[in-house]
């Protein structure tokens, strides 16, 4: 009853549609959990995520849980989390993707989830990762460890444009560092983040992985741009 009363006050919306949702419904209402475009690329063989990143790193799997489109629901979905502090849409799409790659055999050799980090002062402004919750859930998931101190952003960019721009000089190569790297040699590193568009970013995390003796690297995002 209590519950009722602070629901009655103080409603849980749908973080797409902003209805009212039921008891039995949680982040998303029925309806809007049912229309979300599911890309499962983890079910694929040489999946579209998989290619963003052929000739440029080696990946030994990739995948995506979502379809991100423009003014769609996965927008509004990863808006509300990195914007509207709507923490909780994190550990649910990790949970949900962390449940299937459990069963794939081919996931099932990650011995670590490094989430892609966020420099200092946005980390301050935000006050959250955005991939920490989908991290944590898909290492539980995976019976593995979860590490945001090995993986650090040391200099700041703003925008896509930027980091296309500093990757096509070489120079994001510097906006990180590897803290601890004896920790993560021979390692299967599962890097995770919110949305893969150029890859560059990523691509960018992993190089600086890929210097560490026998590491390998596999990639999961909430979303990949459609």
């Amino acid at each position: 009853m209590f519950h009722d009363f602070i629901n009655l006050l103080y409603p849980k919306l749908c973080c797409s549609c902003e209805t009212t949702l039921n008891t039995n419904e949680n982040i998303l209402c029925t309806s809007c959990l049912h229309e979300l475009p599911i890309a499962d690329h983890h079910l694929e063989k040489d999946n579209p995520v998989e290619k963003i990143f052929y000739g440029r790193i080696p990946v030994e799997n990739a995948t995506s849980l979502l379809l991100f489109e423009k003014k769609g629901m996965v927008q509004k979905l990863i808006h509300n989390l990195k914007y509207r502090g709507h923490k909780e849409v994190g550990p649910f799409l990790g949970a949900w993707l962390g449940s299937e790659l459990k069963e794939l055999s081919a996931w099932q050799e990650i011995t670590v989830v490094v989430p892609v980090p966020l420099h200092r002062k946005k980390l301050r402004i935000r006050g959250f990762n955005q991939v920490a919750g989908f991290g944590q859930e898909i290492a539980k998931s995976l019976e593995v460890p979860y590490r945001d101190d090995l993986l650090l952003k040391i200099t700041a960019t703003k925008t896509q444009t930027i980091k296309k721009r500093l990757a096509r000089w070489g120079t994001i190569d510097e906006t990180f560092i590897i803290h601890n790297s004896s920790s993560l040699e021979n390692a299967h590193v599962l890097l995770v983040d919110d949305l893969v568009t150029t890859g560059a970013t990523l691509e960018a995390c992993a190089q600086k992985l890929l210097k560490i003796p026998n590491l390998r690297i596999s990639i999961a995002t909430m979303a990949v741009t459609h």
